[in-house]
């Protein structure tokens, strides 16, 4: 006779099948982002190198390279050119752009909203590359598009203007995924609620500040953090500029290639790579700690006055 199953052996057998379940996921969690942090980490600390004595017999040098790489005036640059890169494209074009899109056609229905939205979502859904090649088409100096449509032939955007050719073009690129979050995210908005605001007196920004932008306070902030660790970590300008010229649109990822590939400094490559891990996750507590604030509308549900 077959001895009764207890609610402990039940148990263990549940979680043992959880845990065949969960096994695979884990095991690319660690083949694919656990073991490729670690190596990263470990070359940071060695003079490994693509070529030379150094690539067969790599030394260990501690935090040679991170002291190497803090010091370094094209390092620092970098940094600054990326905190702009982010600032300008995500947190103000992006955010600003697909909140604006958002707003505006939430009452609209029929073809225009439907072209509107096809458009930019297109943007976002084609490769980074061919969007890349197409942009460097359109401000191309000899042959561009804009040039042709401006009148002004020879006028080199991407020489003269690169940084802020690059943040235009994130902006365009990647406002799709603002538009439809915050899109979702204006669906909670009680409609009653911005009509009584508006028989109060209150002007569209009085609207936003009150109403709008309290109950949605959680989306912004998710997409802001979301939208600036792509845009810190996004290599797509590099089609663009090259990083140039003379660095001056050397963002972070782009430094972090011409160090390790174009160089062969492998270990200062992977050395600025943590770095840059650290930052985005300073980044990511500080979006967390304000997620965690105070609630974003009164627990009665109330319209603000």
């Amino acid at each position: 006779m077959a001895r009764p199953t207890s609610p402990g052996d039940a148990a263990g057998l549940g979680r043992a099948r959880a845990g065949a379940f969960v096994l695979p996921a884990l095991v690319l969690i660690a083949v694919f982002l656990v073991f490729p942090a670690l190596w990263t980490i470990y070359l940071g600390l060695t003079d490994y190198r693509l070529t030379g004595l150094a690539a067969a017999d790599p030394s260990f040098v501690g935090l040679g390279n991170y002291v190497t790489a803090l010091g370094d005036p094209r390092f620092l640059t970098s940094l600054w050119l990326t905190v702009l890169y982010v600032g300008g494209s995500a947190i103000i074009g992006q955010a600003g752009l697909g909140f604006t899109l958002a707003w505006v056609l939430r009452t609209r229905t029929g073809p225009v909203r439907r072209a509107v939205e096809g458009v930019v979502l297109l943007a976002w859904i084609l490769p980074s590359t061919v969007v890349g090649f197409l942009w460097f088409a359109l401000l191309d100096r000899d042959d561009g598009t804009l040039n042709a449509l401006l009148g002004t032939p020879g006028f080199a955007w991407l020489l003269d203007y690169p940084l802020l050719s690059i943040i235009i073009f994130n902006i365009w690129r990647g406002a799709a995924f603002s538009m439809m979050l915050y899109a979702a995210a204006l669906e909670n908005v009680p409609p009653s609620h911005l009509e009584t605001a508006r028989l109060a007196g209150a002007n569209v920004f009085q609207q936003l500040r009150d109403v709008v932008f309290p109950r949605i306070r959680r989306h912004i902030l998710t997409n802001l953090l979301l939208i600036s660790l792509w845009t810190f970590n996004d290599f797509t300008p590099f089609v663009l500029t090259g990083g140039g010229p003379e660095g001056r649109s050397e963002i972070l990822p782009v430094y972090v290639y011409n160090v390790a590939l174009r160089g062969g400094q492998l270990g200062a490559g992977a050395a600025v790579s943590f770095l840059i891990l650290l930052i985005n996750l300073i980044f990511a507590l500080a979006y967390l700690r304000l997620l965690r604030g105070r609630p974003a509308e009164p627990a009665h549900g109330g319209t603000p006055t």
